[in-house]
């Protein structure tokens, strides 16, 4: 299996935080096929095939005219497929701060542990040899015959001297082999005097290193019960007792013992209590101490011949020699084989393609694992992962535990282990020591012959394999990890190791830490110096999962210089863009915080590598992968941030125009990883460059930046609006001065009795004077500019002033040429600089730079009332760092016949301040945000001027607190520490991270649940569907329930859920109750926001056939979008944008309506023009004029063509759109002609025809429409005379129903037959139901559900059989 395949076909669907669109279903469910080509589009917006006609042969000539005469076969039942609103960035606390930082690697907690807390190697061993040769010591009865054999050497088959030099110097060869590096001392049959010596030159030379102090015991006595050991007087006359504690302080600490002598435990005995009573010897010194003794304190060492004497040392130091020996005797080998052949075993030990170096790696990597499954963790990583030397011997240690224990004696050690002898893995040692045994007579007698690999590692993979497809992270850990590990050191093994790896990697942190733990990081390290191109995907896949949960190894790869292999990486085009993705995310890590790692990547061009891969490769493709474009954005930003001069080289290279391109691309994620990206390069620490100085283009670019940032303001999604406000606030802390000052020129005092005898613009009466741009600019504006004392002539008399923060400008938003200049910039300050004919003294030698400083405070106003509680926040913030603490609104009214009584038009921002503001009403300091009064409706004479706002700031005390006269006006510091902790952070770079550290390679079992749960949603809808299009009449005769909402001012609209008893109901106040109408009990209740300013325009219901999320739109625009709003308490905030942004002139009367097929949202209103949002993209799709002289009074989408909607007009008009088509209008009527009443409500007719529509007047009359015929209706109801307040339409089922304010509520047929009339309120002594405000049918069944404007009472209506 390759692994790019592996790798690309899971990481293709990846998990859910992937930024790609989630692909929709296939439309299986539905049992006739839908319409054609109507369930993909949400995917890629192409419409082309999507015709309204596509299911009815040829595309007429305007595009819904089709040949009315032909009878069509009703089309089957279609159910939109689309699901918007459920990747991870949607999860409730997706982008709060504490959220994402835990989602970010982390450099504590789980992390720190697997580290080796330092490093230690072995850098002198002391040999004590205590022999005496041919004499017996007398306490020690020998059998015969007798275990003679010392390092493998007969003692006596040489003359004594020479026996004893050989066997010293055997012993010295013997420890060489594992830490060759190491000085060695040797001592043979010494006095006190020599190994006291000896330990301190030891010492001397090893300095803080460990010294091994090795005692072999044979020729003296058994060592005292005070725990001495014997060596020898000068003359060799008398055994001289040696105390431990002597040993202990010449040689001191860190040190490890090994004791080969009879009764060895009773030294570990002494030394542990000398250990407990000694309060000197602190835990560390305990901790630096190891002893390994050859048996218990009251055991004998085995005699017998089988063995050699130094049973223990022969283990300890050649244990591959002692463990076949061992086996070959106990084994059916051992009369067939001669045990003089285990010596002659071809190869070398560290050579694992040989006989020799393979057995010698299937023992390290069998003790390992059996160390690593048995042990506690941090003891592992102590005794088997600090030392090299101290490793090798505790691996043999624990082969010497399974041999001596044959022999009844236990060796025994201290830190103590627990047993190991019996543990299966000596079953795998056996079987691989049969297999090599069995071949080594045929190996010897043909040097030639060629080597076979043992199959043990194949057969561990393949059973690390087995735990992969059926372990988690509850069941017992892969006791193979260490095989594993072992296996990364073979070239053939190498490929299928790494890949499995990576399978258990993905499963969690817990196994990237496990991983650690068991000593994986230095391997793969070491494997970034290889040139295999075979293993760069896997490589990559896994270093992305370390670093997802350990960012300190940023510190490793750098100095090892791992992160080229990274660049390298990123930069081919022949990896799939989700690996490059996982590059680009590594090489973040790297850079995050880390200057040097900074600098190295710099050094190794990964600007321009980033750069190159932002643009797509051929113009023509659609763009990169999202997920690697939005990690090359986090990569850049994380590269530049904090590191001023690559800032400056970026600015002054061009490079934010590449980062700028992106900030229209559909996934917000990656929108939002831009804008981190172009925020990280404004830099907080200059505080606005000085006028004079060569600083001219950084700051020019950084204006640039920040133009294109406030762009995009106004985007649907809280993720990028967030950055796009940190952003923002990160400008204010570096532009502070020059921001300030334009704020304080609003401060500077006027003469007022000069001002007082000046025009109020909000006096103004005569509408033609008001309205004409050129009169209000010239005639009203230009004399206050022209009388003030000096640049800033405002009205201070609590009136509209239109005093202007700088010289070019007098409108602050729109201009008269268009209306939609400014989609995006929601009350953006859009200067005009020819706008004032007044001479003010104020100039400045950046002009442009002010207007887009006028424009940052804008749109840092409209964050601080952002609908999201967490941009309003850091809105506030950013105000409050260049003086501007406190927004209070006042309302003024226009005086002119355009303005609908009680409309506020002009919004006064009353900015006070920061640090020391007194507002003589509130007296505290705490900061009030009320959203501003829109503006009135607009009439042609008024096409730019969307609304005149001025700043009116409270008079500031002059003996402030802070002792300035003027605080904001005196000289610009750089910005202190304490307003550095409060810049807000930005948590796309965390937030983006999480998505690593979740599995990638296995889809999640939530979508077999939600996909379950989705076909049975459909099952039932489609059943209620045929049973809808079957009932011919349906009187809603029968009230099932009656709520009494408690809703002071009534309801204002009512909603049913599909697939569950539930009516969901809200008022003016944006109080949302949610109720059980089988039980008639409350479900839950909840504010839809804590605003001051309230109003509810509409209650939709979004992905009905899956997890259901509720959006609330307000009348002013703004809509929320919540989730688990059925659950007591439970609701969370998916979502949260202005739906009108940059149209705040839509007054209180905003229409909505949502299209599950396509994604749209459309959002109108008293506005010129019809604003479609993509909720997929969460972008603003397309703004369409809506060609009429009125307002909108009511929206409708269609539920079969994907794009088309019908809007209905306050004088009486309706007109289809369809978003696809060039002109967009395509279908225009009168119905309710001559009289001009507003249409209440519009929408298709029920069933699959997309062609008819239902409209209802204000005047009462309800005309139905076939677009396909002409412009006047087919049939005509009077349904109310001039009281029409409510129309709804089934959306299946042929009936539409009309409320009225007479207190009455029809129900008819298509065919204009009067089915139903409800005039009274059975339940309660025949009390009438109240003027009616809203009817909703409900989405499958025959209910209809009903809001009273009086007494907040909702009530349900069903047919007569309803169960």
């Amino acid at each position: 299996m390759a692994l790019g395949d592996l790798m690309a076909s899971r990481l293709v669907h990846s998990s859910s935080s992937s930024p790609s669109p989630s692909p929709s279903r296939s439309t299986a469910a539905a049992p006739a096929p839908p319409l054609p080509n109507h369930h993909h589009h949400h995917q890629n917006h192409n419409h082309a095939g999507d015709g309204l006609l596509a299911a009815n042969g040829p595309e007429p000539r305007n595009g819904l005219e089709a040949d009315a005469d032909v009878e069509k076969p009703a089309p089957p039942a279609y159910l939109p497929q689309v699901v918007v609103l459920c990747e991870q960035r949607h999860e409730p606390d997706g982008i709060d701060e504490a959220a994402a930082a835990a989602a970010g690697p982390s450099t504590s907690g789980l992390v720190s542990k697997w580290r080796p807390k330092d490093r230690m190697k072995t850098g002198c061993v002391a040999l004590v040899v205590c022999l005496n040769i041919s004499v017996d010591p007398p306490d020690v009865i020998k059998i015969s015959p007798c275990a003679r054999m010392e390092c493998w050497i007969d003692p006596f088959s040489m003359a004594p001297p020479k026996a004893l030099d050989t066997i010293g110097k055997t012993l010295h060869s013997q420890y060489e082999r594992w830490q060759p590096k190491a000085r060695y001392k040797l001592k043979l049959d010494p006095t006190v005097e020599e190994v006291k010596n000896l330990c301190n030159t030891c010492r001397k030379y090893a300095r803080s290193e460990r010294v091994l102090f090795h005692y072999n015991g044979h020729g003296v006595p058994k060592p005292t019960s005070n725990g001495e050991i014997w060596v020898f007087n000068k003359s060799y006359t008398q055994y001289i007792p040696l105390p431990i504690t002597d040993l202990e302080s010449w040689l001191k600490t860190p040190s490890i013992y090994v004791f080969d002598c009879s009764v060895a435990g009773i030294i570990v005995k002494a030394f542990l209590e000398r250990l407990d009573w000694s309060s000197s010897s602190s835990a560390s010194a305990q901790k630096d101490c190891i002893l390994l003794a050859a048996c218990e304190a009251h055991q004998s060492l085995p005699q017998s011949a089988e063995f050699p004497a130094d049973l223990f040392t022969a283990c300890l130091t050649t244990p591959i020699k002692m463990a076949l020996h061992w086996f070959c005797k106990r084994s059916l080998l051992r009369d067939s084989l001669d045990l003089s052949l285990i010596d002659q075993i071809p190869g070398r030990q560290n050579d694992r393609k040989t006989l020799l170096g393979e057995l010698n790696w299937i023992f390290t990597a069998i003790t390992d694992t059996i160390a690593w499954n048995v042990l506690p963790h941090d003891l592992f990583q102590r005794l088997f992962r600090q030392d090299l030397l101290v490793a090798s011997l505790f691996r043999n240690f624990l082969l010497a535990e399974r041999i001596m224990r044959s022999a009844s004696c236990t060796p025994v050690s201290y830190p103590l282990l627990p047993p190991t002898h019996q543990h299966h893995m000596w079953d795998a040692w056996d079987m691989a020591a049969e297999i090599c045994l069995s071949k080594l007579p045929e190996l010897i007698a043909d040097p030639n012959a060629e080597f076979q690999p043992s199959p043990f590692f194949t057969e561990q993979l393949t059973a690390f394999e087995v735990w992969l497809d059926h372990g988690s992270e509850d069941k017992k850990p892969p006791e193979q990890l260490p095989i594993v590990l072992q296996v990364l050191l073979s070239q053939s093994h190498r490929f299928r190791a790494l890949v499995l790896l990576g399978r258990f990697l993905d499963m969690g942190p817990w196994a990237v830490d496990l991983a650690l733990s068991v000593g994986i990081f230095p391997y793969v390290l070491k494997l970034l110096q290889t040139s295999a191109m075979e293993l760069r995907q896997i490589l990559v896949f896994i270093w992305t999962k370390i670093l997802s949960l350990d960012k300190s190894c940023q510190v490793d790869l750098v100095k090892d210089g791992g992160h080229a292999y990274f660049v390298r990486f990123l930069d081919s085009l022949d990896a799939y863009p989700e690996q490059r993705a996982m590059a680009a995310f590594v090489l973040a890590v790297i850079v995050d915080g880390h200057r040097t790692g900074q600098e190295a990547c710099m050094n190794a061009g990964l600007i321009d590598v980033c750069l190159r891969h932002l643009q797509p490769e051929n113009p023509h493709d659609s763009h990169t992968e999202p997920l690697l474009l939005q990690w090359l954005c986090l990569c850049l930003g994380k590269l530049w941030e904090d590191f001023p001069d690559v800032q400056l080289l970026s600015l002054q290279t061009n490079t934010p125009e590449f980062v700028i391109c992106l900030l229209s691309e559909p996934q917000p994620e990656v929108r939002a990883a831009a804008v981190f990206a172009l925020g990280t390069l404004l830099d907080t620490t200059s505080n606005g460059a000085d006028d004079d100085s060569d600083d001219d283009e950084k700051v020019k670019a950084e204006i640039n930046v920040v133009r294109s940032l406030l762009q995009i303001s106004s985007d649907a999604s809280p993720l990028v609006r967030s950055e796009v406000a940190i952003a923002l606030t990160r400008f204010a802390l570096g532009h502070n001065k020059h921001l300030k000052s334009v704020v304080a020129e609003y401060w500077k005092p006027q003469s007022n009795s000069l001002l007082k005898s000046l025009p109020s613009l909000a006096n103004i009466s005569n509408p033609s004077n008001v309205y004409s741009p050129n009169n209000i600019l010239q005639g009203s504006i230009g004399p206050v500019l022209r009388v003030g004392s000096d640049s800033s002539a405002a009205g201070r008399d609590g009136r509209i002033s239109t005093s202007s923060p700088i010289a070019t400008s007098s409108i602050m938003h729109g201009s008269p040429q268009s209306d939609d200049s400014s989609q995006h910039s929601d009350s953006g300050i859009l200067l005009r600089e020819n706008a004032s004919n007044g001479g003010l003294g104020y100039t400045r030698s950046r002009p442009v730079d002010n207007v887009i400083y006028s424009q940052f405070i804008s749109t840092m106003c409209s964050f601080a009332k952002d609908p999201y509680p967490r941009i309003a926040t850091i809105g506030r913030r950013a105000l409050s760092l260049i003086g501007v603490e406190q927004v209070v609104m006042k309302n003024t009214r226009f005086n002119s016949g355009g303005a609908h009584r009680g409309e506020t038009s002009a919004s006064n921002f009353g900015m006070a301040r920061s640090s020391s503001w007194l507002d003589t009403n509130s007296g505290s300091n705490l900061i009030k945000f009320r959203t501003p009064p829109v503006s009135p409706p607009q009439h042609d004479y008024l096409p730019g001027l969307r609304r005149v706002c001025s700043m009116e700031f409270g008079q500031h005390p002059i003996n402030s607190p802070d002792g300035l006269a003027d605080p904001l006006l005196s000289s610009a510091a750089a910005p202190s520490n304490a307003e550095l902790s409060i810049l807000p952070q930005s948590t796309i770079y965390n937030w983006s991270c999480g998505h690593f550290s979740r599995p990638l390679l296995t889809g999640s079992d939530d979508n077999e649940e939600s996909n379950a749960r989705r076909e049975e949603r459909e099952r039932v809808a489609l059943d209620y569907i045929a049973k809808c299009q079957r009932s011919s009449a349906c009187k809603m005769t029968s009230q099932i329930a009656s709520w009494d909402t408690r809703f002071e001012l009534g309801t204002k609209t009512a909603l049913l859920l599909p697939f569950s008893p539930i009516v969901v109901a809200a008022d003016e106040n944006e109080q949302i109750r949610v109720w059980n109408y089988d039980d008639a009990l409350p479900v839950n209740s909840y504010q839809n926001h804590n605003w001051s300013d309230r109003g509810l325009s509409k209650l939709l219901l979004i992905n009905e056939l899956d997890e259901s999320l509720l959006l609330a739109a307000s009348s002013d625009g703004n809509v929320r979008v919540w989730k688990n709003f059925a659950q007591k308490g439970g609701q969370k905030l998916v979502t949260a944008f202005s739906s009108v942004q940059g149209h705040r002139a839509a007054g209180h009367s905003i229409v909505i309506d949502w299209q599950q097929q396509s994604g749209y949202l459309y959002a109108s209103g008293d506005m010129s023009s019809i604003l479609v949002w993509d909720l997929d993209k969460e972008q603003l799709l397309s703004t369409i004029q809506s060609s009429g002289d009125s307002a909108i009074s009511s929206l409708s989408a269609s539920q079969v063509c994907s794009g088309h909607f019908a809007a209905g007009f306050a004088d009486g008009s309706v007109r289809i759109y369809d978003v696809r088509s060039p002109d967009r209008v395509v279908y225009m009527a009168r119905p309710h002609a001559p009289r001009t009443e507003k249409v209440v409500g519009i929408g298709f007719q029920p069933g699959f025809d997309p062609y008819k529509i239902v409209s209802a007047s204000q005047a009462g009359d309800i005309q139905f429409l076939d677009v396909r015929r002409a412009a006047e209706p087919y049939l005509t109801i009077e349904a109310h005379r001039g009281s029409l307040t409510a129309l709804a339409v089934h959306r299946h089922a042929p009936v539409v129903a009309s409320g009225s304010a007479k207190q009455m509520i029809k129900v008819f047929s298509l065919e204009g037959e009067q089915l139903t009339i409800i005039r009274y309120q059975p339940s309660f002594m025949g009390q009438r139901i109240g003027s009616v405000n809203c009817l909703s049918f409900h989405p499958y069944k025959s209910l209809l559900a009903a809001g009273t404007g009086d007494n907040g009472l909702v009530s349900i209506y069903a047919e007569e059989n309803y169960k």
